[in-house]
């Protein structure tokens, strides 16, 4: 397999355009928009720059290359510490009980209350692979890269890490949440709403939204039926974040209502499972289906290979993938079983 992954450049502009315009909407951390995706690469390129090992908010951006054609046919983003420009909004649900002493009667309410509770935390998000790619395991590389470019970098992430899933989108575009929920107040189409937070970002929630909690009962079955339902396009992603030890622990996206999913950094399968090792033999012919990563920041390089670990904290890997990370005997390589 000639694919890999590595950090996103400026001149991968166009190359993210023409993906971000596949997405179908609902996808906020990729919009289809020159101006914004050149901003956030700019951004990524002063992050990858910054060399102090600290916690602060940031931005990376890594791409899916195949380096034997030089396309980039995928993409992902990590968010160091969300909430630190803008509030980072969620719905959280929640249960209000009521009882009656006259009734002899306890009634249970279903709310959802704006919060901000997620704000600090750090977040994978924007993963997303050309439709033409779908196969081999390549969303699974560009999924469990992320978790490994955190561990390479620990102290830049924060104890808490959040991955936001997209919603139910109708054939129309729109959304039956926004629809029954937001969109009352605003005057907006889900389409308006998705695409200037997309570019703006959701200051305008808190300026309009009101604070009060919406009692679910009130909402119409399209609304309420939505609620914590990831896009079918997005089960699969779901599963995996699970497999990686992320939960949907109550919190729902304020604009579609898909579920947003909440791990401790350090309990995240392939955070805790990644190790590093020094390079012994790059001629391996059989070993462990494995994941092995190298570099730092704007160095970082990913793909899928095999490895040997020994006892002595040395790695044998084949040579097809150090022809990838670009990697001699001697090298520091990460690696976490496939």
């Amino acid at each position: 397999m000639s694919f890999r992954l590595r950090a996103a450049r400026v001149s991968d502009l166009e190359a993210l355009y023409e993906m971000a315009k596949l997405t179908g909407g609902g996808f906020t951390n990729l919009p289809p928009d020159r101006t914004a995706l050149r901003t956030k690469l700019e951004r990524a390129e002063g992050s990858f720059a910054r060399d102090s090992d600290t916690l602060s908010d940031e931005l990376f951006v890594l791409v899916l290359e195949n380096v034997r054609t030089g396309a980039v046919r995928g993409t992902c983003q990590l968010m160091t510490q969300v909430g630190q420009r803008w509030p980072f909004y969620s719905y959280r649900l929640n249960t209000l009980t009521q009882y009656s002493q006259e009734l002899d009667r306890t009634v249970r309410a279903e709310l959802l209350s704006l919060v901000t509770d997620l704000e600090g935390s750090s977040e994978v998000g924007g993963l997303f692979l050309h439709p033409n790619e779908r196969a081999g395991g390549l969303g699974l590389l560009l999924a469990r890269s992320r978790y490994m470019f955190v561990a390479m970098h620990r102290r830049r992430f924060a104890e808490r890490i959040l991955a936001e899933l997209r919603g139910i989108i109708d054939e129309r575009g729109g959304s039956p949440f926004w629809e029954g929920v937001a969109g009352r107040f605003f005057g907006m189409s889900f389409q308006d709403a998705d695409y200037f937070n997309a570019i703006n970002g959701n200051q305008f929630i808190a300026d309009l939204m009101p604070k009060h909690p919406v009692y679910i009962a009130m909402l119409d079955d399209d609304a309420r039926s939505v609620i914590g339902v990831p896009h079918p396009t997005g089960r699969a992603a779901m599963r995996m974040l699970e497999n990686e030890g992320f939960r949907h622990d109550g919190y729902v996206d304020i604009f579609d209502g898909g579920p947003t999913m909440v791990a401790h950094t350090d309990l995240v399968t392939s955070v805790k499972n990644s190790t590093s090792a020094t390079v012994t033999d790059l001629t391996l012919t059989e070993g462990e289906r494995a994941i092995l990563a190298t570099g730092r920041l704007d160095t970082f390089r990913a793909c899928f290979g095999a490895r040997a670990l020994d006892a002595d904290g040395g790695i044998a890997i084949d040579s097809a993938s150090a022809d990838l990370l670009d990697v001699c005997e001697g090298d520091e390589v990460w690696s976490v079983a496939r």
